[in-house]
């Protein structure tokens, strides 16, 4: 089973040419994933360069016995720019541990006092983390009493993207009005200022992720055709609602209207009136049904045991059909064979030509052509009895 990318299973395919059959699971194109959008040369090279690769993710993926995906967007993405791929393409969704972490019954962050409103995201724009802001930016300075906003995620000073985004998002909570601190221990999230409203947390380990999901009251989900999209089912796993964009991934894990939302990443408005009716329209009694069917929702479609069950019935449907053809071992190796000829003919001849060699010039037959003339020249006799 090979997942991410699918660069090595031609060579697993030569390695092992008869019974063993390979699994892809694909997470998205990779060849979607790189930015395309520059314009003039510099567009026109990185199409060129990006050529080669592009064609080589497609027929390494062709070696393989069968292919999943992650979900039903992602093979669709995948069913479009490989359309050469003549085959069924399986759905396996990623899992989450049913279980929660057991720290429910623990003190609530910061007493309880505030409803948090959560963003879980690498620092990076594609995640587009500023419609979280900008929606809670919206809803008005009264509404927004004893709430807070964390944005919570991956950073590495190292990455250029994570800082420079960071310090994009703080500028734009300073322009919008909020009060808002940045962390990087929980020590000092939880010492933060009382009229602090967004909190940046950057490197959250995992504890402290499941931590913030078990006292959360809304996930904001912003990135916008997501592949899948994790973080979603893991807040649905402890019972919170999620608002996230209506595409991608989470058109097939959150129900609209029963374990969640899904709106227009373009209608900021939208967002900002789901975070105004959770704060303040949401009854206790109607937070417990949507987050009975969140965990209900986790447990029917997004278990470890759910996945099992998906691969088994997708090894057991590769195993049963005929392998797919593609370029054998024995093929490859009349190739290089073929190739190797030809280029050690060519060598030959370029040093040959290079060196002006003489092939009869060899130890046995050379000899001194100075001291011979046509004329002289004698066959040697042999003695004998």
């Amino acid at each position: 089973m090979v997942d991410q990318l699918s660069a090595c299973v031609p060579l697993l395919r030569w390695l092992y040419p008869k019974k063993q059959r390979t699994l892809f699971y694909c997470h998205f194109p990779d060849q979607l994933l790189a930015k395309r959008d520059e314009g003039g040369l510099l567009g026109v090279l990185k199409k060129v360069y990006r050529y080669p690769f592009d064609w080589f993710e497609g027929w390494s993926m062709d070696a393989s016995d069968h292919i999943v995906c992650n979900s039903k967007f992602s093979k669709s993405m995948s069913q479009s720019v490989f359309p050469t791929l003549d085959r069924q393409f399986g759905v396996i969704y990623p899992c989450v541990d049913a279980k929660t972490s057991g720290h429910i019954d623990q003190e609530k962050l910061w007493g309880g006092r505030y409803k948090i409103l959560l963003s879980i995201n690498r620092f990076e724009r594609k995640k587009d983390i500023g419609l979280a802001i900008r929606a809670y930016s919206r809803v008005s300075e009264e509404e927004r009493k004893n709430s807070r906003l964390i944005l919570a995620g991956g950073y590495d000073l190292r990455v250029s993207e994570n800082v420079s985004y960071h310090n994009e998002l703080v500028q734009m909570t300073d322009e919008a009005g909020l009060k808002h601190a940045t962390a990087k221990t929980v020590p000092t999230a939880l010492a933060i200022p009382e009229d602090i409203q967004v909190l940046f947390l950057l490197s959250v380990p995992e504890a402290c992720k499941a931590t913030l999901l078990e006292n959360a009251t809304l996930l904001l989900y912003t990135p916008k055709n997501e592949h899948f999209g994790i973080v979603p089912v893991e807040a649905m796993k402890y019972g919170v609602p999620v608002l996230a964009s209506n595409t991608g991934g989470p058109l097939e894990t959150i129900l609209d209207g029963k374990t969640g939302w899904l709106r227009d990443v373009n209608q900021d408005e939208e967002w900002a009136y789901i975070v105004r009716k959770v704060l303040h329209a949401f009854s206790d009694t109607r937070r417990a049904e949507m987050g009975a069917a969140a965990r209900k929702r986790v447990q029917e479609n997004f278990t470890k045991e759910i996945m099992a069950e998906q691969l088994n019935a997708e090894i057991t449907k590769m195993t049963e059909e005929r392998r797919a053809p593609f370029i054998e071992r024995e093929s490859v190796i009349m190739a290089i064979g073929l190739a190797g000829t030809f280029i050690a003919a060519l060598l030959a001849i370029v040093l040959r030509t290079a060196f002006a060699m003489d092939p009869r010039s060899t130890e046995f037959i050379r000899v001194d052509r100075s001291k011979r003339t046509s004329g002289d020249f004698a066959m040697p006799v042999m003695g004998g009895t």
